[in-house]
């Protein structure tokens, strides 16, 4: 059985996660089944990552969907390549699912792609936040970023 995958070039493997079907028909993480029926505290899904009020940069509807984050900024905040995010805009209140794509390190510009070009705008201040499945309580990596997004707190 294959334990892990490569989904960008040169990226490193991200592990498979296995699903198992619940009774009641939804599907969950074999981990946090295996929690479940054992009697143990069930994964939890929590804030691991924010990146508060971001700037959009550039907004590219032709190009296909992903939000661009500058490496500096992934590393500050544990993002990794293709991981998913919430994207919810400060300026309008629209909110998307998508996936980190790297971006050049310290250049401060966060591109929003595709389809998410339409529902949030070049300018627009949005939080950009990941999330992970735990059984205990964590201290997500919570970056205040400025104007030209820049790190102002890492709380």
């Amino acid at each position: 059985m294959q334990s892990a995958a490569t989904f960008l070039p040169g990226a490193a493997p991200i592990p498979l996660i296995h699903l198992t079907r619940t009774p009641c028909g939804v599907f969950v993480p074999h981990e946090m089944f295996k929690k479940i029926i054992s009697g143990k505290p069930p994964l939890r899904e929590v804030l691991k990552s924010k990146l508060h009020r971001a700037v959009i940069t550039e907004a590219d509807v032709e190009y296909e969907g992903s939000i661009e984050i500058p490496r500096d900024l992934m590393d500050a905040a544990d993002l990794w390549p293709g991981e998913k995010v919430l994207v919810a805009s400060i300026t309008t209140g629209a909110r998307l699912e998508t996936y980190v794509l790297e971006g050049p390190p310290n250049t401060g510009k966060i591109l929003i792609n595709g389809g998410a070009a339409h529902l949030i705008k070049k300018g627009e201040r949005v939080a950009i936040m990941a999330f992970g499945y735990t059984d205990e309580p964590i201290k997500p990596k919570n970056l205040l970023m400025g104007d030209h997004n820049e790190i102002l707190r890492d709380r």
